[in-house]
């Protein structure tokens, strides 16, 4: 055993230029590979970033009507966003299918649904298992929204916010 290690020393050790050699050469060459690496993912770090911060600044107020995230984000086990623009009929539940996804285990997977009709919205719970709230209080039936409203669906509370009909009605 020690003959392979003594005849790998010295196939690594032959002197190739000079005083280099093959060691030193595929020491710098590993070195340079690790910094090319380190660069790589600096990179793409970066790039992340930039394409984060530029999808942020697209974001345009495409509704005056909105679901703003009122519990604090962290506090969630699942990816929350901090506004949800509402236009027509829109579906929330647990289910990938809805326009609004809470991956909440309090949530059904088509809990409820928020109904537009004519700049007026009301929300409906479709028989979910824990309930849709307003203020607090537990909806059986459609229920107008009013501005400022609170909606509670599973662990996530939502500020209903209509700019059109800014007052509370």
């Amino acid at each position: 055993m020690t003959n392979f290690f003594e005849s790998i020393e010295g196939f690594f050790s032959t002197e190739i230029i000079g005083n280099l050699s093959l060691y030193d050469i595929i020491a710098t060459g590993l070195k340079y590979v690790f910094v090319f690496l380190i660069y790589y993912f600096i990179f793409h770090i970066i790039r992340l970033i930039y394409l984060d911060i530029r999808s942020m600044e697209r974001e345009e107020m495409p509704s005056n009507v909105f679901l703003r995230l009122i519990t604090r984000p962290e506090t969630l086990q699942y990816k929350v966003n901090e506004i949800y623009y509402l236009d027509g009929d829109t579906d929330i539940g647990r289910g990938e299918d809805n326009q609004i996804v809470f991956k909440d285990r309090f949530v059904s997977k088509k809990h409820a649904v928020i109904i537009e009709n004519n700049g007026r919205y009301s929300i409906e719970d479709l028989n979910s298992a824990n309930g849709t709230y307003i203020n607090d209080r537990k909806i059986i039936h459609e229920t107008p929204l009013n501005n400022r409203d609170v909606v509670r669906i599973g662990d996530v509370e939502l500020l209903f916010i209509n700019e059109v009909h800014g007052h509370d009605d």
